[in-house]
């Protein structure tokens, strides 16, 4: 089991938007069997790419009189690769800067790597929770055989084929599965908007993300969690 490498190209919302999911195709049983995770699995946690609106930057602290070394310092460490931080000798706040900020249609390798604590068998495959994952997936469970998605709140979703839009080829994605969980209990005062999705790509590693507002007993918690890993 090998953790994911650096960086992951990720789909531009333009082509998720315009992808609809699609008929589950043959043998699909054991493709999500061979792409979810074993117990133990090593998994890298990813994030996100994050650059500068570099130009307007500058221009914003020439204008506030900020400190142009410490922009310069700024933009030496962004085309190095590292994810840009706030100096407040820029001369603006950490709110403004951060207005700055510009995601990227990509997926980077943070430091960290878990190991997933999924319980596992024939019929199921069930999420825990470690250090690194925030509380995201526990209690998130898929059945193996339906490929229904069960979440602690307490409601279900049904599993569909995942393909992106064929003509954006921002990330190999090669086949895939995705869940949409909706659902709102107003005597449990629980309720959960998600979408779990599941990639294989084309270098043969696994993407899986999750993303969800949830209630539970009239608690709310909001979550994302992206994982890679290769089985």
């Amino acid at each position: 089991m090998k953790a994911a490498p650096v960086l992951f190209p990720l789909l531009t919302l333009t082509a998720l938007a315009a992808t609809a999911p699609s008929p589950l195709p043959g043998g699909w049983q054991g493709k999500l069997a061979a792409m979810l995770p074993l117990p133990g699995q090593s998994a890298t946690v990813l994030t996100r790419g994050v650059t500068l609106a570099s130009v307007e930057l500058g221009r914003r602290v020439a204008t506030v009189g900020g400190d142009r070394a410490a922009y310069e310092d700024l933009i030496a460490e962004v085309s190095r690769g590292a994810t840009p931080e706030y100096n407040e000798r820029l001369g603006i706040s950490r709110e403004e800067f951060k207005r700055y900020l510009v995601f990227q249609p990509t997926l980077v390798a943070t430091a960290k790597t878990v190991r997933l604590p999924v319980t596992r068998d024939s019929a199921r495959v069930m999420f825990g929770d470690v250090a690194g994952l925030g509380g995201v997936l526990k209690g998130v469970s898929i059945d193996l055989r339906s490929g229904d998605m069960t979440t602690p709140e307490g409601f279900t979703a049904k599993i569909a084929a995942f393909k992106p839009n064929p003509t954006d080829r921002t990330l190999d994605v090669r086949s895939g599965f995705q869940w949409k969980i909706r659902g709102n209990d107003i005597k449990t005062f629980s309720g959960i908007n998600g979408t779990l999705n599941l990639w294989l790509l084309g270098s043969g590693q696994i993407v899986l993300t999750y993303e969800r507002n949830s209630m539970i007993r009239n608690v709310t918690s909001k979550g994302e969690i992206m994982l890679g890993y290769t089985r």
